[in-house]
């Protein structure tokens, strides 16, 4: 494991996606509004995290991974403070600015620990500022080992099976975070990794491991998928490919907060591939990193140390 652990600093990524803004307000919760029966949060601290698409960014740069970052902003405040908080975390990000919108930022208010209220302020980016982003994705898949498309349904990725077949066609390995109840297109992927409940959304309920294998197997084919992950939250999560079925237990912690853990978890795989590992080394490793971030509170990363930790 320490051999491919040490080849992260030689891995480049490209991730493309929606990215947003998390802002979280902390404070105190005392009493009951006489206005309405809801808490009142005397707020005493406020914080400003990568979210979406930068944080999956975030989390590749923290194992240790070279990550460059294409995505649609506002120009507005919170697309300002997106590049500054991407400058700092050493991501290469290409921001195209779109002056129509305003860039997706979610607040959470939380309270004693735990998230009382969260507000999404969004717009779907225009048609041409998307058509110039995949003139440059097609101008940066040279200098990229693997492809991450980090889905959030937002709109900035439009373009999403071009995007695939570019480059599938330049023979680099793609990764997709699917959202939505159509997966046609993301057709022709290397890898998609939805939750329990999009997998579900797509080929339906299941009531035993061999019925899931089964849907997942008709799925993959459809799409002409090289593997499919299904991420099972307190159940761990599933791979399946043509030649193997991987089930990894969830790792036993407390869950604090699931907040952006999808994002850990393809990022913490495409590093991984990129390095070189197998399948089966790469899910386990995920596995590992998702139990880690989920002992957080809000998106958060996790780093090469704390995965090397988790892992022994």
């Amino acid at each position: 494991m320490s051999s491919i652990l040490e080849k992260f600093s030689q891995v480049r990524l490209l991730v493309v996606g929606d990215v947003m803004l998390d802002r979280y307000w902390f404070g105190e919760v005392s009493r009951i509004s006489p206005e309405a029966p809801v808490p009142v949060v005397k707020v005493e601290r406020l914080e400003e995290r990568l979210g979406g698409a930068a944080n999956v960014a975030r989390n590749i740069v923290a194992l240790g991974g070279k990550c460059s970052l294409l995505s649609v902003v506002g120009n507005d405040d919170a697309g300002h403070t997106l590049q500054g908080l991407l400058a700092k975390s050493g991501i290469v990000a290409g921001l195209h600015v779109d002056s129509g919108i305003d860039t997706t930022v979610k607040l959470r208010v939380i309270g004693r620990q735990q998230q009382l209220l969260r507000i999404d302020f969004e717009t779907a980016p225009s048609h041409e500022v998307l058509r110039t982003k995949l003139k440059d994705f097609e101008r940066r898949l040279e200098d990229c080992d693997a492809v991450v498309l980090s889905d959030y349904g937002k709109g900035g990725l439009a373009h999403i099976a071009e995007m695939i077949r570019l480059a599938r066609a330049a023979r680099k390995p793609v990764l997709v975070d699917p959202k939505g109840d159509d997966f046609s297109k993301y057709a022709g992927a290397t890898l998609i990794t939805p939750n329990r409940g999009e997998f579900q959304a797509v080929a339906g309920r299941w009531k035993t491991e061999a019925e899931l294998a089964e849907k997942a197997r008709r799925l993959r084919e459809a799409l002409n998928l090289d593997a499919l992950l299904v991420t099972k939250s307190e159940e761990g999560m599933s791979l399946f490919t043509a030649d193997e079925t991987l089930h990894e237990p969830a790792v036993a912690r407390e869950v604090f907060d699931v907040s952006g853990a999808g994002d850990t978890v393809i990022a913490t795989l495409a590093v991984l591939l990129a390095a070189g590992a197998p399948w089966q080394e790469a899910v386990h490793v995920a596995n590992v990193a998702a139990g880690i971030v989920v002992g957080k509170l809000g998106t958060a990363e996790v780093t090469r140390e704390e995965l090397l930790a988790g892992l022994e």
